[in-house]
């Protein structure tokens, strides 16, 4: 008896890994065409429905962590292609041992297992960017994680197990018989012996480079050409401050002058906060903030409340403008309690901002700073601004709408480099 069933169920794992990593993908690949679209967050993705709201999935694929070279290609190469051409070299080897007398080889075994540290250690890594940075828990992706650490164990248990049970094979002990049974003096039984060990496969490296550079190669080549949207969409009319309605963000004053349209209860907002400031693109920035709630307690453009609370804390941003980022940034990571608590009692989120930053109590409410927010929304309206958040501008000139997710990388380096900054 050997140990085959093992090397079989490797091969069951990485088969699970590559359907998770293609559904991560697909997902990610929809998004090339620059519109938005449902992605899979369920351990079972074809059955459970797809969802277009925000989701720990979405959280992590619009992440810097879903993709690298992002600068160099629009949404850069996404880490589950590269996933599945791991687990596709896996599984290949995997069916390999259990259908031929490399199997019972040790150095094949431990190759095998040696190969599975790879997906192993990316999910760690992955794992940990997503829970600690990100807080956020993608199903598809720890299903990602699961096949990977159960494969692995599948892999060392054949490692360690093999050997005991594979007699006959070459790099295990061979049994002699009794006289008694075999009629001559130390005649073998059991099965005939397999090959000598070959020793380490040093063609499976070349090999799995090549399962992972071919889809790789073949995602690239597909890529629709995006240079044409490096312009931006649109510029500024009037972009001048005449009446002090921009808050300071962080950047550098040496940068290039960026006008972000925020809410600071928006979720798309704090996710493109997130991604600017990881880029590292915003050190090219002197950013400034133009504050748009959708509230309707503020903002006579908007029908119904979409973020209750957004006019209270813009008020207070405007209240305190050395203060704006650190309000700013207080409201992205309570923003889900803030609307609650303002969902529930008209003026919970005024209480609820006076309370943590006390030197803006008596402003938030007051007709000056009240004023001062209208007077912003009104050069929204000069400006021909569109009822929506983000809105990210470059020197006057908008930075398109669709780039500002997986493409804020790609679209906004070249958009610098345009207007003399960034790097080349």
């Amino acid at each position: 008896m050997t140990f085959r069933p093992l090397a079989a169920l490797t091969t069951a794992f990485a088969l699970a890994g590559f359907l998770f990593s293609g559904t991560a993908t697909s997902d990610f690949a929809k998004h090339l065409d620059r519109q938005v679209h449902a992605i899979h967050c369920s351990v079972a993705p074809g059955i459970v429905a797809a969802t277009t709201e925000e989701s720990g999935c979405r959280v992590t694929l619009m992440s810097r962590y879903s993709s690298v070279l992002r600068t160099e290609l629009w949404g850069g190469i996404p880490m589950s292609l590269l996933g599945m051409g791991t687990f596709a070299f896996l599984a290949a080897f995997g069916l390999y041992l259990t259908l031929s007398p490399a199997g019972d080889h040790r150095s094949a075994r431990r190759f095998q297992a040696l190969a599975w540290v790879v997906p192993v250690i990316t999910s760690c890594v992955m794992g940990y960017f997503a829970l600690v940075e990100l807080d956020a828990a993608c199903k598809v992706c720890i299903s990602i994680y699961t096949s990977s650490a159960l494969g692995f164990a599948a892999a060392v248990a054949f490692v360690l197990k093999a050997p005991a049970a594979a007699l006959g094979a070459a790099d295990d002990t061979l049994v002699s018989a009794p006289p008694s049974m075999t009629g001559a003096p130390g005649a073998p039984f059991g099965p005939p012996p397999s090959p000598p060990d070959p020793g380490f496969p040093w063609l499976a490296i070349p090999l799995a480079g090549v399962f992972v550079a071919v889809p790789v190669a073949g995602y690239v080549a597909a890529m629709p050409d995006y240079s044409a949207f490096t312009v931006g969409c649109g510029s500024l009319p009037a972009p001048e401050d005449r009446y002090g309605v921009f808050v300071p963000l962080s950047g550098t004053v040496a940068g290039k002058s960026t006008i972000e349209v925020l809410d600071p209860l928006c979720p798309s907002c704090r996710g493109l906060e997130g991604r600017l400031e990881a880029s590292g693109l915003d050190a090219e920035l002197h950013r400034k903030a133009l504050l748009f709630p959708l509230d309707d307690e503020c903002n006579w453009m908007v029908g119904t409340a979409l973020h209750p609370g957004a006019c209270a804390v813009s008020e207070a941003m405007l209240c305190e403008p050395d203060q704006a980022a650190t309000i700013l940034d207080w409201a992205f990571e309570h923003q889900q309690v803030i609307i609650a608590a303002e969902r529930a009692r008209d003026g919970a989120a005024a209480s609820m901002v006076t309370a943590q930053f006390p030197a803006v109590r008596g402003c938030v409410g007051s007709s000056r700073i009240r004023s001062q927010l209208h007077r912003g929304l009104r050069w929204a309206v000069t400006n021909q601004l569109p009822v929506m958040t983000p809105q990210l501008f470059v020197e006057g000139v908008k930075l398109c709408n669709e780039d500002t997710d997986l493409g804020l990388e790609y679209t906004l380096s070249r958009m610098l480099e345009r207007s003399g900054g960034g790097a080349p």
